[in-house]
């Protein structure tokens, strides 16, 4: 039988010369809920893409479920995509479609199931990030909190094995952060998988149950919440608690952190 989770192995990719990720292993295993952290611009996006086969490795390897993404045409990396979903930063909605037709757009481009099997799946899914009377709202109704919300039940409703969440408490207030976590929390108590990029110790601390740290293009560190916070490396000490001699921050004369 096929492994089931996500396996990378020894993931190399650079841009221009410029390594963005080193020789990266980690397994994202079935029902385990991981957050990989870092500094902005640590790679931790790039590494969703890879996942998801809209960008190719320089080295390495990348196995959904026992399925190796090399070599795979456009048709067959489709149909493993189909096991995650993806909620972006800033909820990534369209903004001419109102947000039923953007939580049921992967399932009218499908177009395997009716019009009022998919309205009756769409409401559910609002249902659960408690927005079904926005139904017929358009992106520009809605908050930054509603439209990550109204993201979470698009990425539902095709009933993803895998979901990820790209710096998905950005810019939002203390009582959306409090929803969003809440939601995730609910989904992994339905069974879903998360993977979650973020900076945002609190949010990661509150939703995951393991933890990698990207840190000059290579994972340093992978582990549970306790063993990180009882790590001994520089890099986690400094990134947990910075301070003005952190590697995470210039010097006064420079103009603050680093991008």
């Amino acid at each position: 039988m096929a492994e089931q989770g996500i396996k990378v192995d020894n993931l190399s990719y650079s841009v221009d010369r410029r390594q963005i990720l080193k020789d990266v292993s980690l397994f994202v295993e079935r029902g385990v809920n991981r957050t990989i952290l870092g500094a902005s611009g640590a790679g931790k996006t790039t590494i969703l893409k890879l996942m998801l086969g809209l960008l190719r490795p320089d080295a390495g390897s990348i196995r959904i479920d026992g399925v190796a993404l090399a070599g795979l045409s456009e048709g067959e990396l489709i149909k493993v995509r189909r096991k995650i979903a993806i909620v972006f930063q800033g909820g990534a909605l369209f903004d001419s479609m109102t947000v039923g037709e953007n939580v049921g757009y992967r399932l009218f481009q499908d177009g395997e199931l009716s019009e009022d099997e998919i309205e009756r799946i769409v409401l559910e899914k609002l249902s659960f990030v408690g927005l079904e009377d926005t139904i017929d709202y358009y992106p520009a109704q809605l908050s930054g909190g509603m439209k990550k919300r109204v993201a979470i039940s698009r990425a539902l409703a095709a009933e993803p094995d895998f979901i990820f969440f790209d710096e998905p408490t950005t810019g939002l207030d203390p009582v959306g952060v409090y929803n969003i976590c809440h939601l995730m929390k609910r989904l992994q108590g339905e069974g879903k998988t998360t993977l979650m990029v973020t900076h945002d110790l609190e949010t990661a601390f509150r939703v995951s149950e393991r933890f990698s740290f990207i840190h000059k293009a290579r994972l340093v560190f992978d582990g549970t919440r306790e063993e990180m916070r009882q790590s001994g490396l520089p890099e986690i000490r400094e990134f947990l608690a910075p301070s003005d001699e952190s590697l995470f921050v210039l010097p006064a004369s420079s103009g603050g952190k680093r991008p």
